[in-house]
């Protein structure tokens, strides 16, 4: 009994299985595994104009034997079961009139079936030019002005294979289009006004931007040699104390501070001052000041009293790399540096809470608890205006100052107003439209 019941129970189930796949309608191949002829047809323009092939064919007079070449073209980069209408469109601008003129076309069949995709393609003829206006920092009000460090009286260290000069220079070439004002700094003398609140050329002091191009070294004026005990420290026999000063002004002034190489104000500089001492490796001119200057610098930043602290910060991390928003504005701005680096003073992040600062741009990404290359802004307790910012790139020697440049842009972001400057039947549209023949 318990047998026949087995039988009947199979006997059943197979039956309605066979009955099921008699009345199931299976989905046909294309709808099961689709063309996206959307994406083969950009790809193939893509493709045709990967040497601007395309763009100087498309604007060739209609009877040139070069649009059979084209076609020749478009046929061997599609499947064989692939149509095609590929049409060109003059691009009208002005007068309120019809947007996309038809100029051309060719095609591989006389229908593309009843489903088809297209993309669209614009280029532009080989004559046309294109401009580029960048937002000027501080146009919308406050700073705007742009000073480097050019002192002709101060030597710089960590600057292998460049002199302050050269790497002034080049700063200016990268730089002065984004700023109100672009202004050399000629010598110490000139260092020692702006510091002291003058303006050189009827510039707006406050709210500047500081880039010191001597490396490791930081120029020293004589007004603030001993003397003046605003500059040297007669218990230590430091220099630190100008250090902790210079980071009094740039809260004072609210000013960013950019050293592009190796560790910050490590050393003092002045030609005249020192013309017999150097930095113990034989540059002239220049005193030996140590970690005691940027921790100085540091408490003057925020505000602490001057305090001798000679203490070592950085590390040495080898090599690393831009972070993922730096290599976005190298494709903004159009400045590539090599997007690894070998970083051997990097920051600690404990800097931020001692002094009270905001890392507001990762030019290079942390590691660990270090940061290799960032722009700081101090913010005084229960304050939302930033007073005063450093902007360090702790890497080895030589400098690249393409990475001075994309940091300050990286951190400010000037926009560019991108322009055309053309006549009109400069730009045309190409449209490749694909459909699908043969099976099911």
């Amino acid at each position: 009994m318990r047998t026949i019941e087995i039988f009947l129970v199979i006997l059943i189930v197979t039956g309605a299985f066979i009955i099921s796949s008699f009345f199931a309608v299976l989905p046909q191949p294309r709808s099961v595994s689709p063309l996206n002829l959307r994406r083969i047809a950009l790809t193939t323009l893509q493709t045709l104009d990967v040497d601007y092939d395309l763009s100087e064919i498309v604007f060739k007079n209609e009877s040139d034997p070069d649009w059979g070449q084209l076609q020749v073209a478009l046929s061997a980069c599609l499947p064989p079961n692939i149509v095609y209408n590929l049409t060109v469109y003059e691009v009208q601008s002005g007068g309120g009139g019809q947007l996309y003129l038809p100029i051309k076309s060719i095609s591989n069949a006389e229908s593309l079936g009843i489903a088809s995709d297209a993309s669209s393609y614009l280029v532009a003829s080989s004559n046309v030019t294109f401009g580029v206006i960048p937002e000027k920092i501080g146009e919308h009000g406050g700073g705007g002005t742009l000073y480097i460090l050019n002192c002709s009286d101060a030597n710089g260290w960590w600057i292998t294979g460049y002199t302050a000069h050269s790497l002034a220079e080049d700063l200016y070439n990268l730089l002065s289009l984004y700023f109100q004002r672009t202004i050399m700094i000629q010598n110490t003398t000139q260092l020692g006004q702006i510091l002291n609140g003058t303006a050189l050329q009827g510039e707006i002091l406050q709210n500047a931007v500081v880039i010191n191009t001597c490396g490791e070294a930081v120029p020293i004026p004589a007004g603030y040699y001993a003397s003046s005990g605003v500059g040297y420290d007669p218990v230590q026999n430091s220099y630190a104390r100008y250090c902790h000063t210079l980071g009094q002004r740039i809260r004072q002034y609210n000013w960013t501070w950019v050293n592009i190489v190796g560790y910050p104000l490590y050393y003092v500089s002045n030609k005249g001052l020192f013309p017999s001492e150097h930095n113990t490796w034989g540059i002239y001119g220049m005193r030996h000041v140590g970690p005691a200057g940027l921790n100085a610098f540091l408490r003057g930043l925020d505000n602490q009293a001057y305090a001798y602290n000679s203490g070592w910060i950085t590390s040495e991390l080898g090599v690393v790399y831009l972070s993922s928003e730096a290599l976005y504005y190298c494709n903004y701005y159009g400045i590539y540096p090599s997007s690894y680096q070998t970083a051997t003073r990097a920051l600690p992040t404990s800097i931020l809470s001692t002094y009270h600062l905001t890392v507001t741009s990762y030019v290079f990404s942390q590691v660990g608890s270090w940061l290799p290359g960032a722009v700081y802004r101090h913010f005084s307790p229960g304050d939302t205006d930033s007073t005063g910012s450093l902007f360090a790139l702790g890497l080895t020697r030589t400098p690249d100052i393409r990475l001075t440049a994309l940091g300050l842009l990286f951190d400010y972001k000037p926009r560019l107003y991108r322009s055309e400057y053309t006549a009109a039947g400069t730009s045309r549209l190409v449209v490749l439209q694909l459909g699908q023949t043969g099976g099911v």
